[in-house]
């Protein structure tokens, strides 16, 4: 089946909607720093921010994913989505409000849609055959990357070039775009709630802990590409402004890896792949932290990207093995939870490290961090637990 065959009306539809519910969650870090700058204390209050709004949405798909209903789901990710576009378009409108109002509408930009990241995944997941969810995954993988390497000069030209409103007036059209094109789209995707054999739903995804384990990992990584990249490239005595296009090279190179993966079937089973491909990445990230060169900095993100995103799609075709139907929509959220988890976690490494060493230390810890997490997963999968 080639890449062609997906281009139907209805998973072009849910295409538009995961463009539009995706580039607020990819704008709003950045976004939310630009819009409080030229506050007194601006930059601190707004990396305080962007860290709530990631909470949020670590709390929000932990709580709101595990109780999306298959049959009615297009309802509560509606609901979630009309209250994301306010708490964005509240932010726009209170910029001048007192940190903690912004904390709280932060929290619900984030947490509220928090369903909708695995609701939209298990809907894509029964609206393709069964030998075509690689591609489709593929595909869904691609258009991540290219919203994410997208977002950053999207929310940086409005910010600086209008007014730092505008993202999040932007942010608010866009999810209420989304919510709205969730009609156009079925209702729901057949499950059985009998196919857990009795089991209840808590164990039922806890059964699939090293998958989420592994999504930690994988985050933890890319944290480490964009927050310690400019350290890292200052302490080589090269320009900070490089970052930007390193970094998009990255989500440019990540994209190509999606394409090439869902081109063929790879051996060994998905599961495998994930693991065997995130020892490679955190390989090559270590491998950066050590060149003294930005050429080769640039030749190891470009091919930390292409494993990232096979990384991506082999973890989520695992996780679509491990559970049954009913608890796909659950399984892909706690999974957005378990990866917003490993990149906090990491950022927060990063930080401490950085402050008593240097930036390249920071990275070969972080490195160490995923092979260790890698390390608990492939024990807990050989276990069977």
């Amino acid at each position: 089946m080639s890449y062609r065959a997906l281009a139907t009306r209805p998973l072009l539809t849910l295409a538009g909607v995961t463009v539009a519910a995706r580039l607020p969650v990819a704008m709003a870090p950045l976004a939310v720093v630009l819009l409080l700058r030229e506050r007194p204390g601006g930059y601190s209050i707004g990396a305080t921010l962007a860290a709530v709004y990631v909470v949020g949405e670590v709390v929000g798909a932990s709580l709101l994913g595990p109780r999306l209903k298959a049959a009615r789901a297009r309802p509560a990710l509606a609901a979630g989505l009309a209250v994301g576009a306010l708490a964005f378009a509240g932010l726009g409108l209170c910029a001048g409000a007192h940190p903690i109002v912004l904390g709280i509408l932060a929290a619900l930009a984030g947490g509220a849609p928090g369903a909708v990241p695995g609701g939209t995944r298990a809907l894509l997941t029964s609206m393709v055959e069964e030998s075509a969810v690689a591609k489709a995954f593929s595909a869904d993988a691609i258009l991540s990357y290219g919203i994410w390497a997208a977002s950053p000069a999207i929310a940086t030209g409005l910010a600086l070039g209008l007014d730092p409103v505008v993202p999040m007036y932007l942010a608010a059209g866009l999810m209420a775009a989304a919510g709205a094109g969730l009609w156009a789209l079925p209702a729901g995707w057949p499950a059985d709630e009998g196919d857990r054999g009795g089991v209840s739903m808590a164990r039922t995804l806890a059964a699939a802990w090293p998958l989420y384990v592994t999504g930690a990992a994988g985050l933890s990584l890319l944290a480490l590409a964009e927050l310690v990249l400019p350290a890292l490239l200052e302490e080589r005595g090269v320009a900070v402004g490089w970052a930007g296009p390193l970094l998009a090279a990255y989500s440019v190179a990540a994209a190509v890896g999606a394409y090439v993966y869902g081109l063929r079937t790879w051996p060994g089973n998905p599961s495998r792949q994930s693991l065997v491909l995130l020892v490679g990445v955190a390989l090559v990230v270590a491998a950066i932290a050590l060149v003294p060169q930005m050429l080769w900095i640039g030749v190891g993100l470009v091919v930390a990207g292409v494993f990232q995103s096979a990384v991506q799609i082999a973890r989520s075709l695992s996780l679509k093995e491990a559970l049954p139907r009913s608890a796909f929509a659950a399984g892909y959220s706690l999974m957005y939870a378990s990866v917003g988890a490993g990149y906090a976690a990491s950022a927060v490494l990063a930080g401490v490290v950085q402050s008593v060493a240097a930036p390249s230390t920071a990275i070969l810890w972080g490195a160490g961090l995923c092979v260790g997490l890698v390390g608990v997963a492939a024990v807990g999968e050989s276990r069977g637990v």
